[in-house]
């Protein structure tokens, strides 16, 4: 009766599709609790990306550029940084797409452009969890998806405005083509995984590009063709790739530059010299190559555009945009201590504002490796073990195959950052928390069934658990006053999981399966404890995320709390864990609440003062194209984030960019596009003289240190143009956010002044 009743259910069924399985159900051959633990796990993500977003603070500089880009659709093509085109950001706009739509969608909000990397985070889980699965295993993927999802770096990433989750998420896109095409020959898939490299390069340009030996390596190795078909196959994929990624840079260069706005960090309007030069040569000073010979301005000198160049910074050239670079002519004081208050200075020197970030080692100093390296160690032994363990196999083999692409990924990454500028940057440190999750994750399962068949392979699983506890343990320790029982916890943790699977080897007498799986379970809890002691601080108002993707503390200071780059001024650094007191406390309340960067506050609202000055300005700039031109963005970005306004910012993000040039400025006075100018206002005390040596005939230089063409249309509006008294826009001079900032005074101009 049996039998007859499936055999009626088979015929009737027949030429049907089957029933659509529910999406919480396990697929056919993948253990039951397979999907929903997947599911499980993307709602956590879901979770520690998206919690607190409604309280986030604007990033200034790009927040600028994506409200402007929200005003137009010209805008939103180049990445214009202000409403009117004047100039672009200083890099691709790829990264800010999202966010503008989301933006437009949803309207302008600190919230509505973290949205886009909440939702990024989330679809790399769910490719990592792809990928890994059809590499290694269900179980495979769900180790190295729970080691991602706990990796602090990795929640900070999705949880920040900036280029690096929508990078990450091509890259691991890319890494997913070319699995399937080595697997099965297949150009089609290879030219997918050239696309997504080259959307990912308009997200993080040339970094972009790293990861293609990874790639071409694996399909080389293990694709079944003959040698002369895969050569010929990525030549190929390398030409879409190229196309993809060169896109935009040709459109800009393809269109004249009046009907474009100028490329910031360049001295030559060149798109090409943005990205080759500014974005990736002036970042490696060991390659000894100037950025005036590449057509751009240094990256590394800092930056903060406040009129002048800014000589005086700490990190790269965008990291003053976050709140960590330069200060301005004035600002090397606060620069040495990093601005700031006496008590917490402490934790700046251990490595909170990146002090621990420089020279070849700086992946295993304190700030970097506790957002990033908890599992090294593991990753480290599972790498060797995989390529070690299947050589010998047949050239096409998958697992082999896998091994080698994310070891030479997290090989290629390691030697770039450990080689260029991260600067404080934590977020860069993204692209590196994949490979270790992944490795991880295939690492786990390969040193487990290897612990089960016994044999000398069998001490590789305890060895690499210990090694890995051990480490934790020490990074935990270096953060004294943070959870003082974590690194005691996971030394102890680390021991009893190596002892329990000594004890549980194969042909010993307590070799039992339930102490194999407590051993298992020992392990899992010593390798991840205490990344997740990290990550769940996003529920900690106390340490949450900063700006620059961290979470948790990073500082190994007094007080154990994190100089976090979040609510901060503009230069300077809020004290954000911790337990200050007396007038420490005062001043971190002050920093925390005053909010936002570049002298915008974090909510992008304006001063009662500021809002006067702008209704006065709009009020008398009648035909005028610009409602007022400014020092620098920093003063420009809270009339951009706040309204919308059509401000005219000098010199770029850097300051000593030559647009606009003293004649060109003069021209549009002349011509009655500019009639207000609004100096001041910046972080330091004034504008610095001189900027950086230019090639004879760059436009708005001369050879040798001159200098720049913003303080010379400075000194131009100073000796030409009329103060308007601070009366008639009912209020006092209006001043910057912050001790540091300088008052701000609005000049008029005109025709014939």
């Amino acid at each position: 009766m049996a039998t007859n009743v499936l055999d009626a259910t088979a015929s009737t069924g027949a030429g049907r599709r089957p029933p659509r399985r529910s999406p919480w159900r396990s697929p056919v051959g993948e253990p039951a609790y397979a999907r929903p633990a997947l599911l499980l796990l993307t709602a956590l993500a879901a979770v520690l990306y998206g919690w607190g977003i409604d309280h986030s603070q604007y990033h200034t500089f790009y927040a600028s550029a994506a409200r402007s880009m929200t005003e137009s659709w010209k805008a939103f093509f180049y990445g214009s940084f202000d409403p009117g085109n004047s100039i672009t950001l200083d890099k691709l706009p790829g990264f800010l797409w999202p966010q503008a739509l989301s933006a437009r969608l949803f309207g302008f909000h600190p919230w509505s452009l973290v949205l886009p990397q909440v939702l990024e985070g989330m679809a790399c889980l769910l490719v990592l969890h792809r990928l890994v699965r059809r590499w290694a295993g269900v179980n495979a993927a769900l180790v190295a998806c729970t080691a991602f999802l706990v990796t602090p770096v990795a929640v900070g990433l999705f949880r920040t405005a900036v280029e690096d989750p929508a990078f990450t998420l091509c890259l691991l896109l890319a890494a997913e083509a070319t699995k399937r095409a080595a697997g099965a020959g297949r150009l089609r898939p290879l030219l997918l995984a050239g696309v997504w490299v080259g959307v990912g390069f308009q997200a993080k340009m040339l970094e972009a590009w790293a990861v293609l030996p990874a790639l071409a390596l694996v399909y080389l190795l293990s694709a079944p063709l003959t040698l002369r078909r895969r050569l010929v196959h990525l030549g190929v994929s390398a030409v879409v790739m190229t196309t993809v990624s060169a896109s935009w840079m040709l459109a800009v260069a393809l269109t004249p530059a009046k009907d474009r706005p100028y490329v910031d960090g360049t001295t030559n309007n060149s798109a090409f010299s943005m990205v080759v030069g500014y974005n990736f040569l002036s970042r490696f000073s060991s390659l000894g190559v100037s950025a005036a010979s590449t057509g751009s301005v240094s990256a590394t000198q800092g930056g903060g555009g406040h009129g002048g160049a800014g000589r005086v910074g700490l990190g790269a050239g965008d990291a003053g945009r976050r709140g960590t670079g330069a200060f301005g002519a004035g600002g090397a004081r606060a620069a040495q201590d990093g601005g700031l208050p006496r008590g917490a200075r402490g934790a700046a020197a251990g490595g909170a504002f990146g002090r621990d970030q420089n020279g070849w080692s700086k992946m295993f100093g304190t700030s970097l490796a506790s957002q990033t390296g908890w599992l090294y160690p593991i990753a480290a032994v599972a790498a060797a073990c995989g390529l070690l363990w299947r050589r010998g196999r047949p050239r096409t083999d998958r697992l082999r195959a896998g091994y080698v692409l994310w070891s030479a990924w997290l090989a290629l990454y390691f030697l770039v950052f450990s080689a260029g500028s991260v600067a404080g940057h934590t977020y860069y440190m993204g692209v590196i928390a994949v490979p270790l999750a992944a490795l991880t994750g295939a690492g786990t399962v390969l040193m487990w069934r290897a612990h089960r068949a016994g044999g000398p392979r069998a001490w590789a699983l305890p060895a690499a658990v210990l090694g890995t506890a051990a480490w934790a343990a020490y990074l935990a320790g270096q953060f004294r006053a943070f959870l003082p029982w974590l690194a005691p916890a996971v030394a102890l943790l680390g021991v009893a999981a190596a002892g329990l699977l000594i004890l549980a080897r194969p042909g010993r007498p307590h070799a039992a399966g339930r102490l194999a799986l407590a051993g298992l379970a020992a392990s899992l809890a010593a390798l991840l404890l205490a990344p997740t002691a990290w990550a769940v601080q996003v529920f900690n108002p106390a340490y949450r995320s900063s700006i620059m993707g961290a979470v948790g503390p990073t500082g190994t200071g007094r007080g154990g709390g994190t100089a976090g780059n979040g609510p901060g001024w503009f230069g300077r650094v809020a004290w954000t864990g911790g337990a200050p007191s007396g007038r420490t406390a005062r001043d971190a309340a002050r920093v925390a609440g005053r909010g936002g960067f570049g002298g915008a506050r974090g909510d992008g609202s304006l001063t009662a003062g500021q809002r006067r000055l702008l209704d006065y300005a709009r009020a008398h700039q009648g035909q005028a194209a610009y409602t007022f031109a400014t020092s620098g963005w920093s003063t420009a970005a809270p009339y951009i984030l706040a309204t919308g306004a059509h401000v005219l910012p000098l010199g770029g993000f850097s300051g000593r960019v030559p647009f606009p040039t003293e004649t060109l400025f003069r021209q549009l006075v002349a011509a009655g596009k500019v009639r207000f100018v609004l100096l001041g206002g910046g972080r330091g005390t004034g504008f610095a003289a001189t900027g950086p040596k230019y090639p004879a005939g760059t436009a708005g230089s001369t050879a040798g240190p001159a200098m720049t063409d913003a303080a010379r249309i400075t000194r131009w509006v100073q000796s030409a143009c009329t103060v308007v008294p601070a009366s008639r826009y009912g209020g006092t001079a209006v001043a910057g956010d912050g001790p540091m900032a300088t008052a701000q005074t609005l000049y008029e101009c005109g025709p014939g002044r």
